[in-house]
């Protein structure tokens, strides 16, 4: 229920403040105590596009009356398209804090100041279930099946995406725990680079056997997986206001229904795994709404 005028705004402080000091635990309110209603533009990892468009977005508009607009790309793109001015945004969802570091600082245009990892997704080998290839990932080590002749395995661009970085550190880590530093070329060799937002249509076409994808990725479409033991990564999710958002109360309103019990219940159906909210970054620019909920972060 969204709640209207001055009255439905000190009801809603109360009831954040009593479930605060209640319980003891840092909880946020599923409905935002802003009155402002308008339009949101958030900037997110496209590695997040089902979760955005089909849940998070659609009930964060409908509980708070506020109105979600998104735009999808690599975490890296998006972090250079906000810096060079080229897309404005109000809230930026990285799926790495390194990407944060982009937009921090009088060098880098002193876009964001502060950020929250609020959860978690491994890295996992997704593939076509009809692939020729696929009762070989289901019984062989990936890492020998992905450089057979004629495997086609899809990653996404290192240099614009942080996936395409953690597949790299996975070969890395694969050379070196099985004594095989040919690996990564082998794979290369086999490899092609995709738009992030492209790779599961190229994977259920059969333009591709496997790809590199996040377990939120997999869930969603209902792509069979194999894990990438012995190696063990995962994207790292942020959420920030941007220093000029020319939204700022809706985008706080954002955040906080992500931040939200609701929220959380939405990146776990998704396939993410929630982490207890943690900042980074000075507290000072924190928006005043979201201090009791990141509080004691580092």
């Amino acid at each position: 229920m969204v709640l209207r005028g001055v009255a439905g705004v000190a009801a809603a402080a109360v009831m954040a403040l009593t479930a605060c000091s209640s319980s003891g635990a840092v909880t946020t309110s599923d409905t935002t105590s802003t009155a402002a209603k308008g339009p949101v533009n958030v900037l997110y990892a496209g590695s997040l596009v089902g979760l955005m468009e089909n849940s998070l977005g659609p009930q964060f508009d409908q509980a708070t009356g506020d109105h979600f607009q998104g735009f999808s790309a690599g975490s890296d793109a998006l972090a250079q398209q906000i810096k060079g001015k080229v897309r404005q945004g109000d809230v930026f969802i990285s799926a790495s804090p390194s990407v944060n570091a982009e937009l921090q600082g009088a060098a880098n245009g002193n876009w964001e100041s502060w950020y929250a990892k609020f959860a978690s997704a491994p890295l996992l080998i997704g593939y076509n279930p009809h692939s020729k290839f696929a009762a070989d990932l289901k019984s062989k080590p990936w890492y020998q099946v992905i450089t057979q002749p004629g495997f086609k395995l899809g990653v996404t661009d290192p240099k614009i995406d942080p996936k395409g970085r953690l597949a790299q550190q996975a070969l890395s880590e694969a050379a070196t725990s099985y004594h095989d530093p040919g690996l990564p070329a082998a794979a290369q060799r086999n490899t092609t680079v995709l738009p992030e937002t492209e790779l599961v249509g190229r994977l259920e076409s059969g333009q591709l056997d496997a790809g590199f994808f996040y377990s939120n990725e997999a869930t969603e479409q209902k792509i069979p997986t194999i894990s990438l033991d012995p190696v063990r990564l995962a994207a790292t999710y942020t959420a920030t206001v941007l220093n000029k958002a020319p939204n700022p109360a809706p985008a706080t309103a954002f955040v906080q229904y992500l931040l939200s019990p609701t929220g959380q219940a939405l990146l776990k159906k998704d396939g993410l795994t929630p982490m207890p909210p943690t900042l980074s970054g000075n507290p000072a620019d924190v928006p005043p709404a979201l201090k009791s909920v990141l509080r004691g972060g580092a």
